[in-house]
């Protein structure tokens, strides 16, 4: 599995087993991304090995990183104290996003209520646990 930010500077690859892959709708995320919604995927701390450029970290609260390409500034990566098992990287990153749907919605409760995902989707009002 492979990654990159919108100009190649910074590169991701992994190996590792997806934990998990959704939809957020969380306020933050969607003013860190200026999206709606965004999707993410989570995949182990140590299976996920940075080329290129390092990431630049931006810390948006005492517990959470967001990680992002100095250069063009594309969002790559979220870390969260309250997550020590799993990396959350954006499913845009990948050289292929088709090949990872998201199969639920967190935040939901916070969703823009202009956008409608028709899908069959479990919805949680927060996280999924």
């Amino acid at each position: 599995m492979k990654g990159h930010c919108h100009c190649k500077a910074v590169r991701w690859e992994s190996d590792g087993d997806v934990a998990w892959s959704c939809y957020c709708h969380c306020a933050d995320c969607r003013r860190n991304c200026a999206a709606p919604v965004t999707a993410f995927f989570g995949l182990p701390h140590g299976s996920v090995k940075w080329l290129g450029d390092a990431p630049q970290i931006y810390r948006s609260s005492d517990d959470v990183e967001r990680l992002f390409c100095g250069t063009c500034g594309t969002q790559m990566a979220y870390r969260t104290a309250r997550d020590t098992r799993n990396i959350h990287l954006y499913t845009a990153t990948l050289d292929d996003p088709d090949t990872l749907p998201p199969r639920f919605h967190v935040f939901h409760s916070d969703h823009l209520r202009w956008l409608s995902i028709q899908d069959s989707l479990p919805r949680y009002a927060k996280t999924a646990g």
